[in-house]
């Protein structure tokens, strides 16, 4: 082949779906050495549950009008779901120059996020399992069956995926592990002020007209209508739209850190 052929051949350049692909699998193989990281995310609710169904489940399950461990279930699936991320990781990537080097290469940008993303929501599953298996040794069943139980975790997956764009655009602006960590914060006020222990008509004052105005809210009452009442489209509808609000504001704005870090390394 002669120096001229050489020139002419060009290296099959690889799709965006290759790229997610890359990003993604790196991520995941990353995920047993940083074990530590996730147990809590699943030890956390179970105690929350646990703690929370021995000191309300007579008082809060009267109030429900149904069993009150169907009822307190999707807050500790929930809340294990919220905030688990690759943040802290990505932010590690940024410190080492590892992420610049990544936006030197001919990678997508978006893929370098949504990549990550393809990671969590893998480790957003496996944490729903064992908080359902939970739910049901203590007698929890779904009304809605099998298929209600799948919905159920795609809507908790795609729930912890849309608060993820959170934390992914503080790592990206920031580069700072205690700016990720702090952005948690977020979650607390914008989970605990809704119904996710006490029934939302055992609420009163100021709480309950928070609660009512709170996106969450809607989510959980969303997961718990396939728990407890069956196939609710209003309350479905209600909780993919509550999602879908935050999830515009969340990915809109670390897709668009995301370009600031680009142009930043570039």
């Amino acid at each position: 082949m002669t120096t001229t052929e050489r020139a002419h051949i060009r290296g099959r350049e690889a799709g965006f779906v290759h790229d997610v692909g890359a990003v993604a699998g790196r991520a995941l193989r990353q995920i047993p050495r940083e074990l530590t990281s996730v147990i809590p995310a699943v030890f956390v609710p179970a105690f929350f549950y646990v703690v929370n169904l021995g000191a309300l489940d007579k008082l809060a399950g009267r109030a429900a009008g149904y069993d009150y461990k169907a009822f307190l279930l999707p807050m500790a699936i929930a809340f294990a779901v919220t905030g688990m991320s690759r943040a802290p990781t990505l932010v590690i990537d940024i410190e080492g120059g590892y992420f610049d080097r990544l936006c030197m290469t001919p990678v997508r940008r978006s893929a370098l996020l949504l990549g990550l993303m393809v990671a969590d929501v893998v480790v957003l599953v496996a944490l729903c399992v064992p908080v359902l298996v939970m739910g049901f040794i203590v007698g929890v069943r779904f009304a809605t069956g099998f298929p209600g139980l799948v919905v159920f975790v795609v809507l908790c997956a795609l729930w912890g995926l849309v608060f993820t764009g959170f934390p992914y655009a503080v790592a990206l602006k920031t580069g700072s592990p205690a700016a990720v960590n702090a952005c948690f914060v977020i979650f607390f006020p914008l989970f605990f002020l809704t119904d996710a222990v006490v029934p939302k008509g055992a609420l009163t004052g100021w709480f309950s007209d928070i609660a009512t105005y709170n996106p969450v809210t809607y989510l959980l009452g969303a997961l718990r209508s396939l728990i407890t009442t069956g196939w609710v489209a209003s309350s479905l509808w209600q909780g993919m739209g509550a999602m879908a609000g935050i999830g515009l504001v969340s990915m809109s704005l670390a897709l668009l850190v995301l370009r600031g870090r680009v142009r930043k390394a570039n």
